[in-house]
């Protein structure tokens, strides 16, 4: 098989894992995954990602603080949240949650339950693990550019060893919580969480996978 076709491979089959195991990732596979993402590129070779990851009793201690933060207090993300997702971007967004809600039964309109589901966000989903990324505030927008490069090959990486991600944006909007909760300087941005581990085949949260756009929807080729 050729690079490509594994590259391609990994990438069609990584996902966003939304039930995991209670199985903890051996830390020779996760410094494994850190030592393959590090080789991503980035402006000037700045590399500008640093992660904070828990295991054990300390993902037990943030998750329990983190869903009591996120159950009484506003979101606060470091990184501003998109305006608006306009057009075909909101179309992709509703989509897939539509199909979120309906391989877990939540109804249409169903607040309460569709409320529940998004607080898994804060239980990070029973994952044993979470890297919490941050960049240094000084490098702004191209130096949170660069970190989410190094997110997608964490995901991947992770994926190549038979481990589960899901990056989240939700858990970063409770960045003053976990800047309290982890000792981190005001200098780095929070900018999202990974929560990771094995997941939970029997999950029917697990058994969906979001559409792709086509090539030509994505390029504007010029001759």
């Amino acid at each position: 098989m050729s690079g490509y076709e594994t590259l391609a491979d990994l990438l069609r089959a990584r996902y966003s894992c939304r039930a995991f195991l209670d199985r903890p990732v051996p830390k020779d596979d996760i410094t494994r995954i850190i030592a393959a993402a590090r080789h991503v590129p980035s402006w000037c070779n700045a590399q500008p990602w640093q992660l904070i990851i828990t295991d054990g009793a300390a993902t037990g201690r943030f998750r329990t603080a983190l869903f009591e933060a996120a159950s009484t207090t506003a979101p606060a993300p470091d990184l501003p949240w998109p305006e608006s997702y306009p057009g075909i971007y909101g179309d992709r967004r509703r989509a897939c949650g539509f199909q979120l809600y309906d391989t877990v039964g939540i109804e249409k309109g169903d607040r309460a339950a569709s409320t529940k589901q998004m607080m898994e966000n804060f239980s990070l989903f029973g994952a044993p693990h979470v890297a919490i990324v941050t960049a240094p505030r000084a490098l702004g927008p191209y130096g949170a550019m660069d970190t989410g490069g190094f997110v997608t090959a964490f995901c991947l990486a992770a994926q190549a060893l038979g481990v589960a991600t899901i990056a989240q944006a939700s858990v970063a909007a409770q960045g003053p919580f976990i800047r309290a909760h982890f000792d981190i300087p005001e200098d780095a941005m929070i900018l999202c969480a990974i929560s990771f581990g094995y997941a939970d085949p029997d999950h029917p949260a697990n058994s969906f996978r979001t559409t792709r756009a086509e090539v030509d929807d994505i390029v504007d080729w010029r001759t």
